[in-house]
């Protein structure tokens, strides 16, 4: 799979079709590197020689893949993914359900395979692209992705915790005072420690100035996070912290890595791998140099059940997502959400999505017949009654339009798309595994460290303070004998903790720079 279509392009792609379909393959007839989705649907069929192409330059003005489950969306990642790779793009896919990790692996030749090559002239030939295979926290199959509490910031956080405008607000004070502080948030017992700090009687203090922290607020934020650890949450956050800068290699040969977040162990914490993602999308923004318009992608970011990071969302994570989005096409990064419908994404995110492949949808019931509207809404004027093709659109076709090399809308084209080259399917467990362990980047980022950090740094005084003196038998057979300290009473209770009351004026460490997520904007290598 080269940089152009395999498929020879006459002087005049449209020149066998009645007038309205030869302007739509017109609009398809580009000059430069493409990638190749499929051939031009009319009247039922497909035309081989109207081929349609989205123009290599334009994948980092982001896109949309939508439509309902089963009509073929994550072939057409797949398919899309693999000729990226092939131009020596970097992608990102994050695996839901399991079975992109078959890109790593040649497909197989059958009947259904061969039949869709010759309806849509394409030259198939089985292929394997290289990848790379991750998981959250280690849990499940891959190279263990994690991020420091720190790093990760209040806003995402708060997103993933579920809290409210007000508690969001309190939970950025939070971080604030241990960035002003110099205390790392490492994991989730290390925010547990400061939280349980700044609403004692020592610590309440010191957030009086920038409005203080209530103590309902702090148990709704610690009840959040001992709910989120016992959900199995916690391995997720630690070190070594993975740097997003490992997303953009290329292999050995030139082609781009695909590097595949596996989440089928995790896919019932969706709010969760959502938030992650936003969190490796904002890291990448605040590392990349802006780079402008440039022959080709420096990574394509697909963002899978992108319903999930728009649900519930505050008006200020909104905005930060816009945002994003918005900004990093300047860094040579290209996002393309992958969803249901489009009314999943919100409209100031939809407007930024310029290349668009619609899958079939359904309307068996009356909210599925709104969002039909409302998605024939969003397409550009077209010759077809989308309405009716939208519902009866088979599986492996799809109403495309894109960015035209000028960055003008493309015609809305009906597509029956190529198949991908590589295994529609998962590999095996022992071929993924064998895999992870040969990457370079396992002996990385394996093995879990826990140094030390705001935890043990405000917990050590504790254990270091010399014993009460023994009592006389008397004594203690009149007063029972006091309960081991808890966690938070030693750290509430640790020097340390009354020394940082003492001065509040004083700053342990220089504080940290946040970004448009409140996630930090330090490099870790």
């Amino acid at each position: 799979m080269g940089p152009s279509s395999d498929i020879p392009s006459p002087a005049d792609p449209g020149s066998a079709l009645p007038p309205p379909a030869a302007e739509i393959a017109k609009g398809y007839a580009f000059g430069g590197p493409v990638l190749d989705l499929g051939a031009l649907i009319w009247d039922d069929a497909a035309h081989p020689g109207a081929a349609i192409r989205i123009p290599l330059a334009m994948l980092n003005r982001h896109g949309l893949v939508a439509g309902a489950t089963g009509t073929g969306k994550t072939k057409t990642l797949q398919l899309i993914a693999e000729q990226l790779s092939a131009n020596g793009v970097p992608v990102f896919l994050a695996d839901v359900k399991g079975d992109v990790s078959g890109i790593s692996a040649p497909g197989t030749d059958d009947d259904r395979v061969r039949g869709r090559a010759a309806e849509v002239g394409q030259e198939w030939a089985p292929a394997a692209f290289p990848a790379e295979f991750y998981a959250l926290g280690g849990l499940g199959p891959g190279i263990p992705l994690r991020a420091t509490v720190t790093d990760f910031g209040p806003v995402l956080l708060a997103k993933v915790l579920g809290l409210n405008r007000t508690q969001e607000q309190s939970l950025g004070l939070i971080f604030h005072y241990a960035d002003a502080r110099g205390l790392e948030l490492i994991d989730l017992k290390d925010l547990r420690a400061v939280v349980a700090f700044l609403t004692s009687d020592e610590g309440r203090p010191e957030l009086t100035d920038i409005g203080g922290l209530s103590a309902q607020t702090a148990g709704v934020i610690l009840r959040s996070l001992t709910a989120f650890e016992q959900q199995g949450a916690g391995p997720f956050f630690g070190e070594p912290e993975f740097d997003t800068q490992e997303l953009l290699r290329t292999a050995p040969d030139g082609r781009g890595l695909v590097s595949v977040l596996e989440l089928p162990a995790v896919q019932d914490k969706p709010q969760l791998f959502s938030t992650f993602l936003m969190w490796l999308l904002a890291d990448l923004f605040h590392g990349l140099p802006e780079v402008g318009d440039v022959a080709k992608p420096k990574l394509v970011f697909f963002f899978d059940e992108a319903h999930l990071l728009f649900a519930g969302a505050s008006k200020a994570f909104l905005e930060s997502v816009t945002q994003t989005v918005r900004l990093i096409r300047s860094k040579g990064v290209g996002i393309f959400f992958v969803t249901q419908t489009p009314k999943d994404v919100p409209s100031d995110v939809l407007g930024q999505l310029g290349n668009r492949v619609q899958h079939a949808l359904r309307a068996f019931t009356p909210d599925d017949a709104k969002a039909l509207k409302a998605t024939v809404k969003t397409f550009p004027a077209s010759p077809y009654d989308l309405e009716e093709l939208l519902t009866n659109l088979g599986t492996g076709e799809a109403v495309v339009t894109v960015l035209s090399e000028r960055g003008a809308p493309t015609p809305v084209a009906a597509t029956r798309l190529r198949a991908p080259c590589s295994l529609m399917g998962p590999v095996d467990a022992a071929a993924m595994d064998a895999a992870v362990r040969a990457s370079g980047l396992y002996e990385r980022y394996a093995q879990a460290v826990d140094r030390e950090s705001a935890y043990e740094k405000l917990a050590r005084p504790a254990a270091q303070e010399a014993p009460a003196p023994a009592r006389a038998p008397a004594e203690k057979a009149e007063k029972p004998e006091k309960a081991e300290p808890s966690i938070v009473e030693q750290v509430v209770g640790s020097g340390i903790f009354k020394s940082l009351a003492r001065s509040a004026g004083t700053q342990i460490g220089r504080e940290i720079t946040r970004s448009l997520f409140g996630t930090t904007r330090r490099r870790r290598r």
